[in-house]
């Protein structure tokens, strides 16, 4: 009958052993790549929205202006808020290739707008892509 009571406290004890540790190993949050095209007319303006999970850097860059690559726009990113895009950085002397880095601090609908800054001299279609979290 000793025996009994031993062998209970000796598997007891073999269930708390760490042998068996488990670990987690988080998701490494992953990238998002978004495309956006349209076309800017003489003083006019476009926006695009699109929806960030996490806080996180983003970045917008102007990949494809015809007919004219060598054209100066207006890029910026800004936060949308239904109807319109709220812009938070802007820059006003944008060309092909240039990147506008942002972080947004949480999930959320942001947002990027092309426009003419008074420097088209026609219609500009253009291609943006915006990378984020």
């Amino acid at each position: 009958m000793i025996l009994a009571p031993a062998l209970l406290l000796a598997a007891l004890a073999a269930g708390c052993s760490d042998d068996n540790q488990s670990t987690v190993t988080p998701t490494p949050p992953v990238q998002v790549s978004e495309t956006f095209a349209g076309t800017v007319t003489l003083n006019g303006a476009f926006s695009h929205s699109f929806t960030v999970d996490r806080a996180g850097t983003v970045t917008a860059q102007i990949t494809a202006l015809t007919p004219d690559d060598s054209v100066t726009v207006g890029l910026a990113l800004g936060t949308w808020n239904g109807t319109a895009c709220q812009l938070i950085i802007a820059n006003d002397a944008a060309k092909l290739s240039t990147v506008m880095l942002g972080t947004a601090t949480g999930p959320g609908t942001l947002c990027v707008r092309v426009s003419d800054v008074g420097q088209l001299s026609a219609a500009t279609a253009y291609e943006l892509r915006v990378d984020h979290y």
